[in-house]
């Protein structure tokens, strides 16, 4: 990790200073993925982005000016103008100290249209990357999953629902959302299920993967059989948690992007599998959510191993675990696309070509645009549009192209 030094954190303050004066545009800043738009004719495509966030504003404590270090008082600055209050218990600062503009746009950035101005940042993301549905979920609240008192995340998750379904999805219909549940309370989820299902622009719900609770515990059998029967899918969203104690000696924030935060999912989707979940609910759509794609064969393989040799435990099962993961739908980043071999094995491995959808995870650090699958040597032209959008719609239930244009 770099660390700047001293000297230069005065130049590095103007310049997100200037940014915030002179007022921040997604659309400018997304001028070369409207380019590539362009360039590759994304309008004859339906594209769907299946993880994009929300960036909901914080402030952080007042005692920031007593830190005496002049680069961790900066990192806190940083961090208050993009409202990240995590970075109290995360060292690591997946932010980039503010460097990164667009985690910032939300204080400078101004609304059209006498519309909110979250909805003018979604609606100049959806133009300039070329999106006909983008599925937004909350960010900071990823983290309520390991709050010390369950009642703030049901309390938080049932609020911030009801105003961005509410008051944000209905100014634009190509904004929809995954309603964000409060896991750790099982009864407070069916109500939600209950409360959100039918509303316009809701096209499923979402699990922050990083909590204690287990994915198979009979309590959440009523939540399944709810999803099932209506026929909406559920997403296990990949977070962190940096007092997880095997996280804890993890000194740089890629070391814990690299393990920690796919870990959850993976004991996950473990515990769902092999408890027989897909048995009990073969119906249910299963959606795991920011994981990147080369972790699924190693468990594939790891599991049908352990699998076969002892079968007693796993008695619900009718056939390898690689098989049900394989019926299970996956989100495209981060894409790991340093080893196309690698790659095009994975994906075989997955049945993306019916089982993945495309996703940006726009605006963190480490988003992805179309072009990371379209520009793919190995993808059919068919394989490629069903990745880009014909999943997602089949997954989600959305219109085709022709009636998502004209709903924006």
């Amino acid at each position: 990790m770099v660390i700047e030094s001293p000297e230069r954190l005065p130049e590095l303050e103007r310049i997100v200073d200037l940014g915030v004066r002179e007022g921040f545009s997604t659309s400018r800043h997304l001028e070369h993925a409207r380019r590539q738009a362009i360039e590759r004719r994304y309008s004859d495509l339906l594209i769907v982005d299946a993880d994009a966030h929300h960036t909901e504003v914080g402030t952080l404590a007042d005692q920031i000016k007593y830190i005496e270090d002049p680069v961790l008082r900066h990192r806190f600055e940083a961090s208050l103008r993009t409202g990240t209050s995590m970075l109290f218990s995360d060292p690591t600062q997946q932010s980039i100290a503010g460097r990164l503009l667009r985690y910032d746009h939300g204080r400078s950035e101004t609304a059209e249209f006498g519309e909110p101005k979250d909805v003018t940042i979604l609606r100049r993301e959806l133009d300039a990357i070329g999106f006909d549905y983008q599925v937004v979920f909350t960010t900071a609240m990823l983290n309520l999953g390991m709050h010390p008192d369950p009642y703030i995340q049901t309390a938080l998750s049932w609020a911030y629902s009801r105003w961005f379904v509410e008051e944000i999805i209905p100014h634009d219909p190509r904004i929809k959302t995954m309603v964000y549940l409060p896991f750790n309370d099982p009864a407070a989820c069916l109500r939600m299920v209950d409360y959100f299902a039918d509303k316009p622009g809701v096209v499923g719900f979402m699990v922050a993967s990083a909590h204690h609770r287990p994915v198979h515990d009979n309590a959440y059998m009523r939540l399944y059989a709810a999803l099932e029967e209506r026929d909406i899918p559920i997403g296990f969203h990949a977070i962190y948690h940096q007092r997880e104690r095997v996280v804890e000696v993890m000194n740089r924030f890629f070391s814990v992007h690299s393990l920690g935060f796919i870990m959850y999912n993976m004991i996950h989707i473990i515990n769902l599998v092999i408890n027989g979940i897909p048995e009990r609910f073969p119906k249910l759509k299963i959606l795991w959510i920011e994981n990147g794609l080369a972790v699924w064969p190693f468990l594939m393989q790891r599991l049908d191993n352990e699998y076969m040799m002892r079968t007693s435990e796993a008695p619900l099962l009718k056939k390898l675990p690689s098989e049900y993961m394989r019926d299970m739908y996956y989100t495209s980043h981060p894409l790991e696309t340093n080893n196309a071999e690698a790659l095009e094995m994975t994906m075989r491995m997955i049945n993306a070509e019916t089982q993945l959808v495309f996703s940006s995870d726009y605006p963190h650090w480490d988003f992805n645009l179309p072009s990371m699958i379209y520009d793919l040597p190995f993808l059919s032209e068919q394989a490629k549009r069903n990745i880009l959008g014909e999943n997602a719609r089949r997954l989600f239930k959305l219109e085709s192209k022709g009636a998502a244009a004209k709903l924006g």
